[in-house]
């Protein structure tokens, strides 16, 4: 049986806009914490109202800056501490994701170290959404459930009612999951094969596959730059295409992203509210999966299965 009383959802400062909307789905207050800073930049977490005995619920996505994922661990040691019975963390977007394995010689695997520390932490279980790499759920060895923002993305698309409609990979390395949402709304998929110069930058791009008078999205699971995904819609533009969206999980969006957004011939982009975006920019639209999280804490403080959440 559903009992309110029986957990309480905390957040970080950094995605406190998505934890109230998570608590007003559910019909809970947000959980009181006070965060103190220090001159020198260091800060410490401490709850304002007893935890004990609690399954707890802690918000915070790990993008930078490095803080939040500081924050987030000071979160859990201070419920480890303060006795909580569970202590849960709902990760929107996992920063670090992009280094899943050794892919040169002499560097880090940022995303074991990440789910090395949250475990040392002491957090029970790990809620997350669109991984960079789906593996990166083997990393911990605590149960981890990692939803997928296809959720409410694909019925956006739907609504939509696009005619000709095509679904593109920006590269090789996206395809599967570009593959899924074409299988879904049964469309063909067109890939771009990319070379980079070194990170961030694109060295050159060609499309595979058939594009003119087609109306292209382009499915992503995050978009940093825009260096890629503007570069596929200009091509694809220019090769014959109908229209060109993209539809991305986490919205990065960092350095002259969203300039090269609003000058490329994007038609729009689409992102969920798993990071906040505070630029402006007109071609950029966010969705947001706060009902989408409070439907999985709900099942989880239930032992409910989630996996009926899936459309894909």
């Amino acid at each position: 049986m559903y009992d309110q009383n029986s957990f309480m959802v905390f957040s970080g400062t950094a995605t406190k806009y998505l934890a109230e909307r998570i608590c007003q789905s559910l019909g809970c207050p947000l959980g009181k914490m006070l965060m103190t800073k220090f001159s020198d930049g260091e800060f410490a977490v401490s709850y304002e109202q007893s935890v004990r005995g609690r399954d707890l619920f802690l918000v915070q996505s790990t993008f930078p800056s490095s803080d939040n994922l500081m924050e987030l661990l000071l979160m859990i040691d201070a419920a480890k501490r303060a006795s909580a019975k569970t202590i849960n963390a709902v990760i929107p977007y996992f920063g670090w994701a992009r280094q899943d394995r050794k892919d040169k010689p002499r560097v880090s695997i940022g995303a074991k170290l990440v789910a090395d520390l949250l475990s040392v932490a002491g957090v029970d279980r790990v809620i997350t959404m669109d991984l960079h790499a789906d593996q990166i759920q083997g990393f911990f060895d605590v149960p981890v459930d990692h939803l997928y923002a296809s959720g409410v993305i694909l019925p956006y698309l739907q609504s939509l009612k696009l005619d000709e409609l095509v679904i593109a990979s920006p590269d090789v390395g996206g395809s599967k999951r570009a593959n899924t949402y074409a299988k879904y709304l049964g469309v063909p998929l067109v890939l771009c094969n990319k070379t980079r110069a070194r990170a961030n930058v694109v060295e050159s791009m060609q499309i595979i596959g058939e594009v003119e008078g087609k109306n292209v999205v382009i499915i992503d699971d995050m978009v940093d730059t825009a260096g890629t995904i503007t570069k596929a819609a200009d091509i694809m533009m220019a090769a014959g295409a109908k229209s060109v969206r993209a539809c991305a999980s986490h919205c990065v969006m960092s350095g002259p992203a969203s300039e090269r957004v609003q000058n490329s011939a994007l038609e729009e982009i689409v992102f969920t509210d798993s990071i906040p975006y505070t630029q402006r920019c007109a071609k950029v639209k966010q969705l947001s999966v706060a009902d989408m999280f409070a439907d999985t804490i709900r099942r989880v403080v239930e032992n409910k299965s989630i996996s009926d959440q899936y459309l894909i």
